[in-house]
């Protein structure tokens, strides 16, 4: 009796108790698993035949050889012209500070020129990489040289010229050919750059003597009108003084417009220049005009006492010893900028030369392979997932009358 009831009690513990429910998440992933287990060849079969067909383009596909050669660019040399800096003053900043600060790095400077079109057009004549590359227009065929070398700076000052190509001779050609043709292009930046620095002060040499010759000779009419051949001492001064502020007035202006050939306004050393020269007229025009007494001590005469025809006389011959002075300067800038010309091109020194390469860099075939291979495991497990789907969307009514309707469009279309 006592057992029955046991057996009574039990019956309705488990008569009471909630059913046992399975979670719907681990149902959908059991569900996945089983129709990943039924369809396994599919799913090998697929893998099997992309892994097949890449390995056949793997293996079809065409070796790539790697050319590499490395350069050291010059570092920046100090031109004739700042090495003046010394008897000049500021005249040493025309061409010696200025174009130095430009470039900071030379080897982002030289990567920048082997880049330019100047050094592509060269090779494509040079190699005939037109034809090689079946490419129609100029463009076409530069873009695919620049796709074929990569240069870069390294951080230890070297630069990095490496080109890749089907043919082994031709990527090691390729490479020195770049180093050729920036010897080449840098050794005529170069010569253009001091070229352009002596015509320019050739020029002002020019217009300085003839500014020079008119002032001795307007100095001799008016020796000969007032009959002055010399000046008082402390005329002199004054005289001199003033023609040596023009003279230095004159000097800024010129390095002015020579900064100002590659220097926007807004440049500090043009505000510079351009401050310190309009304090220098102010100066100069207050010396010119000065009507104050004499300082004891002072032994400099005030122009405005200095009688009329001495004046007159003094005056001109301010303006030969400005010209002359002048002159001078654009004489030494002059012959410091033919020095720069006559030097030849700052030198860059091959660190290693491409050498034919004996081994293929590319293409990587087990890669190419591999990623078939897997490419198509994934596919045939996708398709295997949502083929059901497809299934039950094309059994439904709704759905096959819409499919009907599309494949009736796209044959109309047709």
């Amino acid at each position: 009796m006592t057992l029955g009831t046991g057996n009574f009690e039990r019956s309705e513990l488990l008569a009471g108790a909630e059913p046992i429910t399975t979670s719907p998440r681990n149902v959908d992933l059991l569900d996945a698993l089983l129709v990943l287990a039924r369809n396994w060849r599919v799913i090998l079969l697929t893998a099997l035949v992309f892994l097949l067909a890449s390995c056949l383009v793997a293996f079809r596909l065409k070796p790539t050889f790697t050319g590499r050669a490395v350069i050291l660019p010059p570092a920046q040399q100090q031109s004739s012209a700042a090495a003046l800096s010394g008897q000049l003053g500021a005249l040493a900043g025309i061409t010696g500070g200025g174009a130095a600060s430009l470039f900071k790095n030379p080897g982002e400077l030289y990567v920048g020129i082997l880049e330019s079109n100047a050094i592509a057009d060269r090779l494509i004549d040079r190699f005939n990489l037109r034809s090689i590359y079946h490419t129609k227009t100029l463009a076409d065929t530069r873009a695919a040289l620049k796709g074929h070398a990569v240069f870069k700076a390294e951080k230890n000052g070297l630069i990095s010229i490496t080109v890749t190509d089907h043919d082994a001779h031709r990527a090691s050609d390729l490479a020195n050919g770049y180093v050729t043709e920036l010897h080449k292009l840098n050794s005529t930046l170069a010569i253009t750059e001091a070229a352009q620095r002596r015509m320019f002060f050739e020029q002002e040499m020019v217009n300085e003597k003839a500014a020079l010759e008119t002032a001795e000779n307007d100095l001799k009419v008016t020796a000969e009108k007032t009959g002055l051949i010399q000046v008082s001492s402390q005329a002199e001064v004054i005289i001199r003084s003033i023609a040596q502020l023009r003279a230095e007035i004159m000097e800024r202006e010129v390095e002015l417009q020579s900064v100002k050939t590659f220097a926007a306004d807004q440049n500090p050393d043009v505000q510079r220049l351009s401050q310190e020269i309009a304090s220098m007229k102010d100066h100069l025009a207050t010396l010119e005009n000065s009507q104050k007494s004499q300082s004891p001590g002072d032994i400099s005469v005030p122009s405005g006492r200095v009688a009329e025809a001495t004046l007159e006389y003094s005056r001109k011959l301010r303006e030969v010893t400005y010209h002359s002075a002048l002159y001078t300067l654009l004489l030494r800038q002059y012959e410091a900028a033919r020095i720069d010309e006559a030097k030849s091109s700052p030198l860059i020194q091959v660190v290693d030369p491409a050498t034919t390469p004996d081994k293929n860099s590319g293409p990587h075939r087990v890669l190419i392979a591999a990623g078939g291979g897997l490419a198509g495991f994934i596919l045939g497990i996708a398709w295997v997932m949502l083929r059901p789907g497809f299934q039950r969307m094309r059994d439904t009514p709704e759905t096959a009358e819409r499919l009907r309707e599309l494949r009736n469009s796209f044959r109309m279309r047709a």
